[in-house]
């Protein structure tokens, strides 16, 4: 996954308020999810099934972050890191080549 280009703005704004906040959740540029990893707030996790799979892509395109990406052949990949566990991709696919399970770290 590529770097975000709001990474130094992120590291100065981090740097300059880190001592002046108290602990918490803490957005400090608002935006897409890109840049704040997100995997960790999971409880159910999707196990993909690719002999299932038809690609059909509806996985990737309702997935509300950016935790579906393709790989070379066009399946779906799911990155865990930011992957909340919604459970959407599991719902929409047809196939059921989506299921959701307990997370289990």
């Amino acid at each position: 996954m590529a770097e975000s280009p709001f990474k130094a703005d992120i590291e100065r704004v981090q740097k300059e308020y880190s001592e002046k906040m108290t602990p918490g959740a803490i957005a400090y540029i608002p935006g897409s999810s890109v840049v704040n990893k997100t995997g960790s707030w999971r409880v159910f996790m999707p196990e993909f099934n690719r002999d299932k799979c038809v690609r059909c892509y509806l996985c990737y395109i309702y997935c509300p972050e950016p935790a579906i990406y393709l790989d070379e052949e066009n399946y779906p990949v799911f990155d865990y890191d930011y992957c909340k566990g919604c459970g959407i991709c599991a719902n929409e696919c047809p196939t059921d080549a989506i299921v959701m399970v307990r997370e289990t770290k």
